[in-house]
């Protein structure tokens, strides 16, 4: 998917690629493939194993990759000797030429991702393309901080640890993004119909859904 001078590759799962201005950034990289090119960025959203995933950053890092992460990440990520700048939710940061803002991550009615661990969500601001990557969330009063202020929002729709489609279709009508992109579902829980469903529930709503495929 291409929206201006960014590229926006789904790897699956909650992972992702963004190429833009000859650097590859990557979200919560989990079960990729060895021939991912290397990374430059890396955001991770919190520390569960599927998204904070010690064997598939090995595949992606090299000697100046930076990494972005909350404080309990860092105990996995120091072996690879690389810079790492540990955020907190609420926090505005620059990334070198990546404008960065942190926005809380965390279930409001189940305990698998508790508000007071700090976990997060990023947007990131690409010389004007603003791509929200919701992390583990439920739908949260924070987003609406964010209406209007998003062109693509990444959001979790497999429900269990996370918002269903149900829930994310409300997420979209508070944060108002262009583009919507589901994730969270194929690999560990949930399907393309989860996906679908987001698809069907904002059929009426001034949004693009992208349903994408893997490697897409």
């Amino acid at each position: 998917m291409k929206i201006n001078d960014v590229d926006l590759i789904w790897l699956g799962h909650a992972s992702f690629l963004i190429k833009w201005n000859g650097k590859n950034i990557y979200f919560d990289p989990y079960k990729i493939t060895n021939s991912e090119e290397k990374a430059d960025y890396i955001f991770i959203t919190h520390e569960h194993f599927d998204h904070c995933s010690i064997e598939d950053i090995e595949k992606i890092v090299k000697p100046d990759t930076k990494v972005i992460l909350p404080s309990d990440c860092m105990s996995k990520v120091r072996r690879f000797d690389v810079d790492m700048i540990v955020v907190q939710p609420n926090k505005e940061y620059n990334v070198d030429d990546i404008k960065v803002l942190t926005v809380p991550a965390y279930n409001t009615n189940k305990d698998f991702h508790p508000k007071d661990n700090e976990w997060v969500g990023y947007v990131l601001n690409l010389n004007g393309t603003r791509i929200y990557h919701a992390g583990d969330t439920d739908v949260i009063h924070e987003m609406a901080q964010l209406n209007g202020k998003v062109d693509v929002a990444l959001l979790p729709v497999g429900g269990t640890y996370t918002m269903n489609a149900e829930d994310a279709s409300y997420a979209v009508k508070l944060i108002k993004p262009k583009i919507v992109v589901p994730m969270h579902y194929g690999t560990i829980v949930g399907s393309i119909k989860d996906a679908e469903r987001l698809k069907e529930l904002l059929k009426d709503e001034n949004v693009q859904v992208l349903i994408l495929n893997k490697n897409e």
